[in-house]
Formats: C-alpha cells, structure tokens, sequence
C-alpha cells in the first residue's frame, strides 16, 4: 500500500489542491452548484488534505464552531481508508481546539461512513444542495 501523508494547515497554504478535489467531487460528480459549494467559509477553516503517492487525494475542513465538512475523496482513493484517516485528523484537531463535540451533516449514503467513527444521527433528513442529508454528532471525551 502507498503510505498516505495527512496535511493540515489554513486555506492559503492548502486551498489550491483542496479547492479542486471538492470541484471534482461534489460540482463535477454530485451536480452540486458552485455559489453552494464555495460558501464564503474556507478562509476561517482547518483544512485537511490526504495525500497518496505525493498526489493530493482527499481532503476536509473544520469549521471555528466545531463543523466538520466538506469531506471528499477522488474515485481512485475510495475504499482505501482515506476518509477515515481525514476524519480522524479533523476530530483530532477539533479536541486539541477543546471543543466537547464536533458536527456533521452526512449525505445519507455515507451514514454507515460516519457511524464507524461513533458519530449519531440527531433530527430528520434535509436537502442540502438537492442531496438528502442528516446532522450527526460525536461527543468527544477529555
């Protein structure tokens, strides 16, 4: 297996590569519209990205008020454990900021995705960029 590196840093440093894995996936793939995609946010985030063979493959973000989002994996890195190793590392940064819990709202396809880090399902589904989603929650110990 290729060892995978998992960077962290802020949106200059990191929002060229992150910016076109998120136009891959969600724009190009999902038919997600651009003006919902690029929501004025980035500048405030941590930013994750996984890389594989020196390619940038992943990537997510954590919001100041403790959101995790945009999480996006290229085709070819899919199934690989990359997802959850980006998860991981904004759930690590999240408890190292002191936040008690961090959030999420999941496309509900990848709720099993999400319920293996221990994340639970809080209130109904709601369209999000015409996709279903659901709010989900991960409680953080000390």
């Amino acid at each position: 297996m290729t060892a995978l590196d998992i960077r962290q840093g802020d949106w200059q440093s990191l929002g060229t590569l992150a910016g076109d894995i998120r136009r891959i996936v969600f724009i190009e793939e999902q038919a997600v519209p651009e003006n919902e995609e690029w929501d004025g946010r980035d500048p405030n985030c941590v930013h994750f990205l996984a890389y594989r063979g020196g390619r940038a493959i992943g990537t997510a973000r954590l919001l100041p008020d403790g959101h995790i989002g945009r999480v996006a994996v290229l085709k070819e890195g899919r199934g690989l454990g990359i997802g959850l190793k980006l998860m991981q590392a904004a759930i690590d940064c999240a408890r190292a900021k002191g936040h008690r819990e961090v959030l999420l709202d999941a496309q509900t396809h990848a709720l099993a995705f999400y319920r293996r880090l221990g994340f639970q399902v809080y209130g109904g589904e709601f369209l999000d960029a015409g996709i279903l989603h659901r709010s989900m929650r991960l409680t953080l110990s000390e």
